[in-house]
């Protein structure tokens, strides 16, 4: 049996037992571009966005090692992520914290109490505490948060906002 075929042997008829699962399998697939059930490991993170998950940059390479044959030279395939993930999921890992977590935060980052946090501070936070954000995930945020007139993040209609989304 060539090298090619080894992973996928087996696998061809990999059937979803529920919505979840079927949801996975779905977004899976969405990456795989060469039809053979795999996706390159640097897809992961992008799959487990598209399913509505928040991971970590610790968990996007948990998931990986989890889910990735070792031979198989940065590539996924369905048959141990469909699994893996489909747990995670269930279990309610990786997801985005609830909108009062939010809020507190928030108003933890707001000291003195006036509804909203200052651009620049806002950016410093991201860019440089904790996990922080690429220039992209920056961008993408600050223009649905930031108030262009006045340069500030009024945090209560920022998270309005993102509830209307979900």
């Amino acid at each position: 049996m060539s090298h090619a075929n080894k992973h996928t042997a087996g696998h061809g008829n990999i059937n979803p037992a529920n919505e979840l699962e079927k949801r996975v399998a779905d977004a899976f697939l969405i990456f795989d571009h060469h039809g053979n059930k795999t996706v390159d490991v640097r897809e992961i993170g992008t799959i487990l966005r598209f399913l509505g998950c928040v991971p970590t940059e610790a968990d996007v390479n948990e998931v990986i090692s989890a889910t990735e044959f070792e031979d198989s030279n940065g590539t996924v395939h369905l048959s141990k992520f469909l699994p893996y993930v489909s747990q995670l999921i269930a279990e309610h890992k990786m997801e985005p914290a609830p909108p009062e977590k939010l809020l507190k935060a928030f108003r933890v980052l707001d000291q003195e109490g006036k509804g909203f946090v200052d651009k620049e501070y806002m950016t410093k936070l991201i860019t440089e505490e904790g996990e922080p954000f690429t220039v992209e995930e920056l961008e993408e945020m600050m223009a649905v948060a930031v108030d262009m007139a006045t340069d500030k993040i009024a945090y209560e209609l920022y998270l309005n906002q993102l509830l209307v989304d979900f």
